[in-house]
């Protein structure tokens, strides 16, 4: 019987079974889509992201960002990274590298979903074999989450929001992160090579992405003139569970709860909480990663809550990026809690 099967392959389900192989448990993953896998993401590793996956022994090219900077059109503020530099990388680089790292270490993909989870004592049978523990990684709209009934109320539609993604060829005009300010919602444009950025925007509004783009002026009229890739999409994003925690399965990375990408380190707090549910695993005290995931998260859901309700009313919206000017101090430490290693 295996100790543990991770339900998804995404970089967060892949790194739960580095973490696993690095515990001594036997592993295993299961994952319907074959191959690399994209998605629409912002693509920006905070450092704490990077010094994780070094840690586990992954490298991945992409191109250096020094920080993020908010602007809403008027105002702008920069919080510089001081743990040294994240990384701009599109997401099938990421994947790849994750798989590779995988195949070394002797995990098995498998190439198929779960369609039945039933809790036992001493283990959990997914769809007839027995193993003793199960972490879902498998994404936003987690299917091993609505099979255990762990699904909170979904949230109103004034609060759904959507992200879409674009890759544009053109040369970076910036070292950092850029997070734009719109009545619409978000821009964020992400830095991954010499020749290309990461166009992400984030709104309530379900509109097409050119309609929107023109809601962000600065970021139109840069790359107005270059190739772009097929936009891909995500949402509604604001997806939540009652706990994380369900006898022996456990939830990590979207599958445990998104709020938003506001602050850039979702991929960093996806790992801190794979390393922190393999940890209980192999303790034996699957229990204890409820504790860790509600810790990992304080700082997160402080920061970001407060900057996605901001956004929801226009009056406070026009405030964010004034107040971080206004106290860039508090401003910058908050995005650098948020940005070191977990």
């Amino acid at each position: 019987m295996r100790d543990l099967l991770v339900v998804g392959g995404g970089p967060v389900g892949l790194a739960t079974a580095l973490y696993a192989v690095r515990s001594g448990l036997a592993v295993t993953v299961r994952e319907p889509r074959s191959g690399v896998i994209d998605k629409a993401c912002g693509e920006g590793l905070m450092p704490g992201a990077l010094a994780a996956l070094r840690d586990l022994g992954v490298e991945v090219e992409g191109r250096p960002i020094d920080g993020i900077r908010y602007l809403d059109g008027r105002h702008a503020v920069d919080a510089p990274f001081r743990s040294g530099p994240g990384l701009g990388v599109r997401r099938t680089r990421l994947h790849a590298a994750l798989l590779d790292a995988v195949r070394a270490a002797g995990v098995e993909v498998v190439p198929r979903g779960v369609r039945e989870v039933e809790q036992c004592t001493d283990h959990v049978l997914v769809d007839g074999e027995r193993v003793r523990h199960v972490v879902a990684a498998d994404g936003l709209h987690s299917p091993v989450r609505r099979m255990l009934g762990l699904d909170a109320e979904r949230p109103r539609a004034g609060l759904r929001r959507y992200g879409l993604r674009v890759h544009v060829a053109t040369a970076p005009w910036s070292s950092m992160v850029e997070v734009h300010w719109s009545p619409v919602g978000e821009a964020y444009v992400t830095p991954v090579g010499s020749d290309e950025v990461g166009v992400a925007l984030l709104s309530a509004e379900r509109r097409p992405f050119e309609e929107l783009l023109a809601a962000f002026p600065a970021v139109h009229d840069r790359v107005a003139d270059h190739p772009r890739s097929p936009v891909l999409g995500a949402g509604p994003l604001r997806q939540r569970s009652r706990r994380r925690v369900d006898g022996r399965v456990l939830l990590v990375g979207d599958a445990a709860g998104y709020v938003d990408a506001l602050t850039g380190e979702g991929l960093a707090l996806g790992l801190a909480q794979a390393r922190e549910a393999v940890r209980a695993v192999a303790a034996g005290e699957p229990t204890a990663y409820e504790a860790a995931w509600r810790r990992l998260g304080r700082t997160h859901d402080l920061l970001t809550l407060g900057l996605v309700s901001a956004t929801r009313l226009r009056a406070l919206r026009r405030a964010v990026v004034p107040a971080a000017r206004v106290a860039p101090g508090v401003f910058r430490a908050a995005v650098n809690q948020l940005a070191r290693p977990a």
